[in-house]
């Protein structure tokens, strides 16, 4: 099996000890790529060196993530545009939408959101959404801006928003929360959305699955998603694990983006 890991934060500082041994954990779990987003403009050196060292296996995304916020200007736009244009960079992201922090100013967070937006239409390029308890503002957000696609990461919301989301040509992140009995309503959606729209993500180092709670994350985790998803949905690993890989290689084929091997290939040509 040869799966991707659609939401990494691989870059950040708590890799830097053991990235190596990491990545190589990951080769070994069948983990044959990850996206990684970026956090803040401060990151995006530090972002484009760690996946370089990686150029097979780490697909730099940059963007300005809405937790961030105080971190963000907005120079900072016209410094993504030249960002965007690296050769290696295959998304913007991660942007979005954060309503759970009270604290977060929602008319800058949509400043912020609009412009990235607007930049990933410009240069063609998927969009990975951050939308926690803001799902509907940011599904009325990318209507508005139109001509987008991409992934909306840890999706957690309902039926009828997923639904929407991939009318809109968007696929859905699944990553720790499906492992978790308490999760009801993802594990639900999970089991009746169509395969074609789902892609899995770990969201390392957060978002631990059930059997690695309280546990730095990391991508060779991903196979613990890969069997609740599988399990939920009655069907192989297998079946999975080459149908959302394949669902990252048609979303990002655009963008000019990898195929890492002949498996990959096959699939990515035959689910286009």
């Amino acid at each position: 099996m040869e799966l991707f890991d659609s939401h990494s934060h691989i870059d950040v500082d708590v890799f830097d000890g053991d990235r190596g041994a990491v990545m190589a954990r990951a080769r070994d779990a069948g983990v044959i790529g990850q996206l990684v987003p970026a956090i803040a403009a401060a990151g995006w050196p530090h972002l484009r060196e760690a996946c370089a060292a990686y150029p097979d296996a780490l697909h730099p995304a940059y963007g300005m993530h809405p937790m961030y916020l105080d971190e963000h200007r907005p120079e900072h736009l016209e410094q993504l545009r030249d960002w965007l244009q690296d050769p290696a960079c295959v998304a913007v992201g991660e942007i979005g939408l954060d309503y759970f922090v009270e604290t977060l100013d929602r008319e800058r967070q949509q400043f912020f959101f609009d412009a990235q937006l607007r930049l990933a239409r410009e240069f063609d390029l998927p969009v990975i959404v951050h939308a926690r308890r803001a799902v509907d503002a940011v599904i009325a957000t990318m209507k508005k801006i139109g001509g987008l696609r991409g992934i909306v990461h840890s999706f957690a919301g309902s039926t009828e928003q997923a639904e929407q989301l991939w009318k809109m040509g968007f696929l859905l992140g699944i990553g720790g929360p499906v492992t978790y009995e308490r999760a009801q309503r993802l594990r639900r959606l999970v089991q009746t959305i169509p395969l074609e729209y789902l892609v899995l993500e770990t969201d390392s180092p957060d978002q631990p699955d059930a059997g690695w709670r309280g546990q730095r994350n990391e991508p060779a985790r991903l196979t613990a998603i890969l069997a609740a998803v599988a399990e939920l949905r009655g069907e192989s690993p297998e079946v999975i694990a080459a149908a959302t890989t394949a669902n990252v290689q048609r979303l990002f084929a655009r963008a000019g983006a990898w195929v890492t091997s002949s498996v990959t290939r096959d699939a990515a040509s035959t689910s286009m």
